[in-house]
């Protein structure tokens, strides 16, 4: 009888290791917290999707439209692989918009330029194929700024925004996609960095740069 509890314990205990080994390196406490959390809430009609990471999910977006269809659906920290992870949380409500901007913390982490340009792009031929009447609105990464000395693996990579933006944009026009030009909107125009009185940390906003992200799109919704 021994024996046999001993190896029915074993038994049960061999998923939980299995989990634990196929745990994606994206999905952090956080990240889980937050998805778990989207997939429990309600499905509701004509909502609209605001997806990305940090930079998305610091704002209040209901708030800031008044307007109670909106839903956040950003994870700080989040990457273009983690999106395209639990994207079919988002399109299963079958959403009136979604407006995606992803990509920021994947070229911190190393992920070369064309990965992430590729990984945008699946994110929305799966939007499309999965809720075909779903508008999609793909927002450029935002700029930058160094000056602050924070975030120096996110700050360092102006030029791999830009040259993913503007595949981005020639991508969007040719696939029936509606391409939001944010990057211009924030950006000095002497050094193609993020300005400063958007920013506190170089990366994230401040409440004058999210009223600006609003101003730029209001008319989309």
């Amino acid at each position: 009888m021994k024996v046999i509890t001993i190896i029915f314990f074993a038994f049960c205990f061999l998923p939980q290791v299995k989990a634990q080994e196929t745990k994606k390196a994206f999905q952090s406490t956080y990240y889980e917290q937050r998805r778990t959390l989207f997939e429990s809430l309600p499905n509701t009609k004509k909502e609209i999707i605001f997806l990305g990471n940090s930079i998305t999910d610091g704002s209040e977006w209901a708030e800031l439209f008044q307007n109670k269809r909106i839903k956040n659906r950003g994870i700080s920290g989040d990457v273009t692989e983690g999106v395209l992870f639990r994207l079919n949380e988002v399109t299963k409500s079958k959403p009136t918009k979604v407006f995606l901007l992803i990509g920021i913390n994947d070229l911190a982490r190393g992920i070369s330029k064309d990965t992430v340009f590729n990984n945008i792009c699946r994110i929305a031929e799966q939007i499309k194929t999965d809720s075909p009447k779903t508008q999609l609105y793909l927002q450029s990464i935002l700029p930058v700024n160094p000056e602050f000395g924070k975030f120096a693996g996110h700050c360092s990579k102006t030029e791999e925004i830009i040259w993913i933006n503007k595949h981005l944009k020639d991508w969007s026009a040719e696939n029936n996609v509606r391409f939001v030009d944010l990057f211009a909107a924030f950006k000095n125009d002497s050094n193609n960095w993020m300005n400063p009185i958007y920013t506190n940390d170089g990366l994230h906003l401040k409440g004058e740069g999210y009223r600006v992200w609003a101003k730029t799109i209001k008319r989309h919704l």
